[in-house]
């Protein structure tokens, strides 16, 4: 058991790497500040700055701009808008997918991890729980990868967005920059793919009493 627990502390090290991960990963999608946008005109945007997330946008108001709203105004994304760019729809769905992955990541660590340490050596069983794992880590960090870089991109080419009046934006900001979300994103995508990297590097081994079969 010492040596099956031994070769294992890798993947034990992946299932925290892959917990911080798949935790900055919700607090991304979570945050609204993907993109920071200055405008000039502050008349209804009182501080001059507009938070783009993947879910609406917020910014601070001193005029009443929406019935219940004093100060922050908010605007929630609803179905699909022609006007709002594809790589925040395609975030909303990546990210979703990306939290379910790596739930699923962590759970199969979960019962490989519980074989180690209980000493239940099952080679195929542990080796293909860890696998799995891996696989799942590396996907949910992908679909994280896809729409920070994208959101990214569009950030540093200062990408406009023509959104409907409703929203009390502009249609394109005097600048703009990274918010909080994408920097977290990074990280959730190291951590993942860390994680992943971990966990496909499992060997069994030799020494330990083999069971193949259930």
């Amino acid at each position: 058991m010492s040596s099956l627990v031994s070769t294992s502390r890798l993947q034990l090290a992946a299932f925290a790497l892959g917990t911080v991960g798949w935790i900055l990963c919700t607090i991304s999608m979570g945050l609204v500040e993907w993109r920071v946008w200055h405008v000039n005109n502050t008349t209804i945007i009182s501080s001059g700055i507009a938070w783009v997330g993947i879910w609406k946008v917020c910014f601070i108001s001193y005029l009443h701009v929406s019935p219940g709203y004093k100060e922050q105004f908010c605007h929630k994304f609803s179905g699909y808008e022609s006007s709002i760019p594809h790589e925040i729809y395609a975030a909303q769905g990546l990210l979703l997918i990306a939290m379910f992955m790596g739930l699923l990541g962590l759970t199969a660590t979960v019962f490989a991890l519980r074989n180690v340490y209980m000493g239940i050596i099952h080679k195929t069983l542990i080796t293909r729980f860890f696998l799995v794992a891996g696989f799942f880590y590396i996907l949910a960090g992908l679909c994280v990868l896809i729409p920070v870089s994208w959101n990214f991109y569009s950030v540093t080419h200062n990408q406009s967005i023509a959104f409907p009046p409703s929203y009390y934006m502009p249609s394109s900001p005097a600048a703009q920059e990274a918010g909080a979300a994408i920097p977290i994103g990074i990280v959730a995508v190291i951590l993942l793919l860390l994680s992943g990297t971990f966990s496909l590097s499992y060997r069994f081994p030799v020494t330990a009493n083999i069971i193949t079969n259930s």
